[in-house]
């Protein structure tokens, strides 16, 4: 946990250690799990350092960052947050949850957003595997896509576990696709179809992938 100021060099270096080391970070420094979303619209990737900031902005003019952790007291959100400013960039939170059935709430807000979003824009989580997924799968429904098209940004490639309890948000989109896809609009079904309670019911996940991710990996 972090609380301090970025505004001396003890509270700069307690900042990158807790980012590093508590946070996970020293992972990021050589694995960024960046991926295009739609092109020239929307990217994804893990939490990222500054510089990888500066090199999105320079090299594809992005313009929004989407902390999809919400507000945390870590590291890691004080020097992104930071360098947002530095940079110019707009810095929304959006936070959802990597293991539970996603809030129809959340999902109303997040497609709120992306109606008023300043593109180009990058997404990130902690890894850039389980709420980036979900996100980037919302964001191609919001804009025409197939449940397929979403469940592909939910997979292997990004580090995604669907058999964990992580997996739950790939039953989220096959709900979709089972009850509703080609009947009525993706919005139209959460807003008034769309059971978080039955599908939370529903889903169970697998006891040894539950246990790398959360006890082994240690995922948020």
């Amino acid at each position: 946990m972090f609380r301090g100021s970025l505004g001396t060099a003890k509270g700069r270096a307690a900042a990158w250690s807790d980012s590093l080391l508590v946070d996970h970070g020293v992972f990021r420094l050589v694995w960024s799990n960046w991926a295009e979303v739609v092109p020239g619209r929307m990217y994804r990737c893990n939490h990222p350092q500054a510089w990888r900031l500066a090199a999105a902005k320079r090299r594809l003019g992005i313009r929004t960052i989407i902390n999809l952790r919400g507000r945390r007291f870590c590291g890691s959100d004080a020097l992104s947050r930071e360098a947002a400013d530095r940079l110019g960039l707009r810095h929304i939170d959006m936070a959802f949850e990597s293991r539970g059935a996603p809030h129809r709430d959340r999902i109303l807000r997040f497609a709120d957003i992306c109606q008023n979003l300043d593109e180009p824009a990058v997404m990130h989580c902690k890894s850039g595997a389980d709420r980036a997924g979900l996100a980037a799968g919302l964001f191609l429904m919001f804009n025409g896509g197939t449940s397929q098209d979403a469940l592909r940004q939910l997979s292997w490639r990004f580090g995604h576990w669907r058999r964990a309890r992580t997996g739950i948000l790939d039953a989220f989109f096959h709900r979709y696709a089972e009850q509703a896809e080609g009947r009525i609009p993706f919005l139209e079904w959460v807003s008034t179809e769309y059971d978080e309670a039955a599908l939370k019911r529903d889903f169970v996940a697998g006891g040894l992938s539950a246990f790398m991710v959360d006890r082994v990996l240690r995922r948020e």
